[in-house]
């Protein structure tokens, strides 16, 4: 009988169930015959029963009589299930006791359990075989069914479950549930296993398995809440000890164990997430950070930039250049370097809060990244402008210089002529002269008047440089134009000073004619003299020039006055033997008269002395155009040498920026092969910046010598500059492109191989090759990876990709979009779902709750963001962890 029972009870719950209970008929037929394995059921299962019916303020003493009126067995089927069943029926007769156990039994087969051979009769009647058997089928039901270990179920999934936590001790060998268990090893590694502060594994003995049981089942008891279902004897004295027992103990220490994981599985993810929160919270903070310091840098540096205040003087600009340059060096690197890193910052972030479903990072206003790069391209603008108004205004002070010099020593040089001529001309001497002296007097007015024409090209010329001053703005203009306005006065005044004139020929009918020598002398001496201040002046003329050609046409000019030189002589020669012929009249016809010319206020000894000053000036001259055409010569070599440099460097920047896009876009590799190779990139121009900074010290060289232009290369200083800096700012956005693809990659769980191919897709669909994708050609790619799209869908995508409707797709959007399609995430459900866990179901948890489950950083955490719970019954104290956990998603206002 009780071998039919045995081998046909079980139950039908989908799977297969349970195949291992007909390959168990043999031990059932061994147990009817074993009274020891009766006894081992009778303890375990009788423990077993009361673990749950003292949550309901009972207990059984004895299985097969306590059980007999159905009471405490629907009471039992109600505690481990959580359900209600019918109302029991509260007669003592047979009828109402076999009624009751009729509804349990009837429980028991709504749960999928099919019952053959135990009918109400015999659980009335108080037969122990099939109590135990209906026991142990509750057990198998409630206690075991539900376990489940890499797909396997119920006793398989028990003792895998058993076998991989026992797996690291020494003498532990879980190969089923009857004399595995027997020296009490198993059970004390499972202890130790879960709770290593109970029991020292290391000092067991094997040889002790009476104090091995002994000390587990105790231990469980006490500290994990497992009644003793065994006795230590009963299992040591059985030489093969009740499975259904053992199973049975051991289910309970898989569903005290299994909580207390599930429950640290809950932490380690909201652990996890608070984790990537609070990272995520330090690189807001460190981007806030930054942004206001760059902005502040470039608030403070764009009014300097843009102050157009010229200074007075030569040096005073140099310093401001020099300024300049200090900040091209020394200023500004560092800061394309922190605007650089703040970029790279701002989309590592946004990438992490994309992967981990996070809203995304919002600066503050005014700190977004196209705030510093339009603050930025204000500061450029402003550099761009500033360093042609520096050397603009070198030039223009350079030239004023020049102008400002050279007014000067034509108007000395003029000034010195006209002293005195305004009183001689104003004297009535020819009231009480001879005749002779008249003549003389007139002659003299007559050589002035010459003279004064002569120097009319010097006033104009004066006035001239006067009003170019003014028009370059000389800081000096006043005292130039009253100095000006002094000589043209005079000038004028001189020129209206007629009545000398007709005092002089009203006279001269009373007068013999002078001495012709004389007169010839005058006028013959007056040009030569003028012409000789003019070949000194213009022999000391200071000059400016930036070319050899131009040095060239100045030797040229100076050879030509050269050739004039014999001429002159001729003329000197001429003049001197007039006054060699008066001496000599006056030495053959005995004059006595005074050998001054009455006629001309220039003496042979002035003329000889200016005549030796001009040979001076000659060869002085030849020198300083030769040694001009050497600092030209020298100038030269610095256009050629800088030219030679930056016609190297530039195309090699262009090869390099070449090189970066071809590497972004290769496919065939990893995306480690990818950033090995950018590494390498890298690693050269970092190692080429010597040969700028040898350029820029070629460019301050010729800066410095005031070399304005180069006809041998079309890259200037400038050109260079912003080519260096926009292949250090690529190849760091390249890099961090490949490293955010990297991060997306592994925290999406994507393979090298679907990397590849949306790569391939992108780039095939980017028509333009310019690293997007138009909207048309984004809808053709999705197509041609087999969605489904219509024109709301279509929308729908676009938003996600393009949310700022810039017809536009980046490869970095699409690859966000790729992999939210392809991978799974942490998501705020998961995370509701795993405080629920730790707040034993509850809809609020407590702070002792957190703090008790969670890491004290990761507890205080969500003690300082989580709202207080709102809802009903909640005592004081308790915590909203459902409104924490959809803020962290951005899908709440918290």
């Amino acid at each position: 009988m009780m071998n039919q029972m045995e081998t046909t009870v079980h139950y039908d719950n989908g799977y297969d169930e349970y195949d291992y209970m007909m390959q168990e008929e043999e031990w059932d037929r061994d147990m009817l015959l074993d009274p020891a394995w009766e006894q081992q059921q009778r303890k375990t299962f009788t423990a077993w029963c009361n673990s749950h019916l003292r949550k309901a303020g009972t207990q059984i003493e004895n299985i097969e009589d306590d059980f007999r009126n159905g009471l405490k067995l629907m009471l039992l089927l109600e505690v481990i299930s959580g359900e209600r069943l019918p109302k029991p029926d509260r007669g003592k007769m047979r009828f109402h006791k076999i009624a009751n156990v009729n509804k349990a039994l009837e429980f028991i087969t709504s749960k999928g359990v099919k019952l053959v051979s135990i009918g109400a009769e015999e659980i009335v009647d108080g037969n122990v075989k099939m109590t135990l058997g209906m026991i142990w089928t509750i057990i198998l039901r409630f206690a075991i069914q539900d376990i489940s270990v890499e797909e396997t179920s119920a006793k398989e999934g028990l003792l895998l479950w058993c076998q991989r936590k026992t797996a690291p001790y020494r003498n532990v060998n879980v190969q089923n549930f009857h004399v595995s268990w027997k020296d009490g090893l198993a059970f004390c590694a499972l202890i130790h296993r879960h709770r290593p502060d109970l029991l020292d594994f290391s000092k067991l003995n094997k040889d002790d398995p009476l104090g091995n049981l002994n000390l587990a089942f105790d231990i469980a008891e006490k500290h994990l809440d497992i009644p003793k279902m065994l006795d230590a004897e009963d299992i040591i004295n059985t030489p093969k000890p009740d499975e259904r027992a053992i199973m049975t103990y051991v289910s309970c220490f898989y569903h005290a164990f299994a909580g207390a994981e599930q429950a640290e599985t809950a932490a380690n993810r909201i652990c996890k997430v608070l984790g990537v929160n609070q990272e995520n919270e330090k690189m807001m903070e460190e981007y806030e950070r930054l942004a206001s310091e760059l902005l502040e840098w470039i608030r403070r540096t764009t009014p300097w930039l843009e102050n157009r205040t010229p200074e007075k003087t030569m040096s005073e600009m140099q310093r401001k250049l020099e300024d300049f340059r200090d900040y091209r060096r020394l200023h500004k690197p560092p800061k394309v370097q922190e605007k650089c890193q703040l970029e790279i910052n701002f989309n590592t972030l946004q990438t992490k809060l994309r992967i981990s479903n996070r809203p995304a990072f919002m600066p503050s206003e005014g700190k977004m990244v196209s705030d510093i790069a339009s603050a930025w391209q204000g500061l450029e603008q402003a550099e761009k402008g500033f360093e042609e108004w520096l050397l603009t205004e070198i030039r223009r002070l350079e030239r004023v210089d020049h102008l400002a010099e050279k007014f000067r020593q034509k108007a000395t040089n003029h000034e010195n002529w006209a002293s005195g001529k305004e009183l001689i001309l104003s004297q009535k001497d020819y009231e009480t002269t001879t005749l002779t002296e008249i003549r003389a007097l007139l002659r003299k007015h007559e050589a002035f008047e010459s003279d004064l024409a002569a120097h009319q090209d010097r006033v104009e010329q004066i006035a001239a440089i006067a009003q170019e001053l003014n028009e370059l703005d000389y800081y000096d203009v006043a005292s130039v134009n009253q100095r000006c306005q002094s000589i043209c006065d005079l000038w004028d005044k001189l020129g209206t000073l007629t009545q000398r004139r007709e005092a002089l020929e009203r006279t001269e009918k009373l007068l013999e004619t002078i001495d012709q020598l004389f007169l010839e002398f005058a006028k013959r001496s007056a040009p030569f003299n003028n012409w000789m201040d003019g070949a000194m002046e213009d022999l000391q003329d200071m000059f400016i020039v930036h070319t050899t050609e131009e040095v060239q046409s100045l030797i040229a000019a100076h050879e030509q006055f050269k050739a004039t030189l014999p001429e002159a002589d001729a003329e000197r020669q001429a003049i001197l033997g007039i006054h060699n012929e008066v001496q000599k009249i006056s030495q053959s016809y005995g004059i006595k008269s005074s050998f001054i010319n009455p006629y001309s206020t220039i003496a042979t000894e002035e003329l000889l002395n200016k005549w030796e000053k001009v040979k001076q000036l000659v060869p002085q001259r030849d020198g300083a155009l030769q040694e001009e055409m050497a600092r030209q010569h020298a100038h030269e070599r610095l256009r050629r040498q800088f030219a030679a440099q930056a016609n190297l460097i530039g195309p090699w920047i262009q090869a390099r920026m070449e090189e970066i896009g071809r590497c972004s876009l290769e496919i065939g590799g990893t995306l480690e092969d990818q950033m090995t190779q950018l590494k390498q990139i890298e690693h050269v121009i970092i190692a080429y910046k010597p040969n700028i900074d040898k350029l820029e010290g070629d460019h301050q060289l010729i800066q410095e010598s005031l070399v304005f232009d180069n006809k041998h290369t079309n890259y200037t200083m400038e050109h260079i500059r912003v080519g260096w800096e926009l292949l250090l700012t690529t190849i760091a956005r390249t890099i961090n492109e490949i490293e955010t693809q990297i991060l997306t990659r592994d925290a999406k769980g994507i393979s090298q191989q679907q990397m590849n191919e949306f790569r391939s897709s992108f780039n095939h669909f980017d028509r333009k090759k310019n690293g997007a994708m138009e909207t048309d050609d984004f809808r053709a790619c999705l197509i041609s990876m087999g969605y489904d799209l219509g024109e709301a869908e279509f929308a729908r995508i676009m938003m996600l990709v393009d949310p700022n409707a810039t017809g536009i797709v980046s490869f970095q959007s699409f690859i966000d979009f790729m992999t939210r399609e392809t991978a799974d995430t942490d998501t705020a459900e998961q995370v509701v779902a795993s405080f629920r866990i730790l707040a034993a179901d509850k809809p609020y948890i407590l702070i002792d709750e957190l703090r008790r489950e969670l890491p004290p950083e990761q507890a205080e955490y969500c003690i300082m963001r989580m709202p207080p719970y709102a809802g009903p019954g909640a005592p004081p104290g308790a915590l909203d962890y459902t409104a924490f956990s959809t803020a962290l998603y951005g899908e709440s206002d918290l």
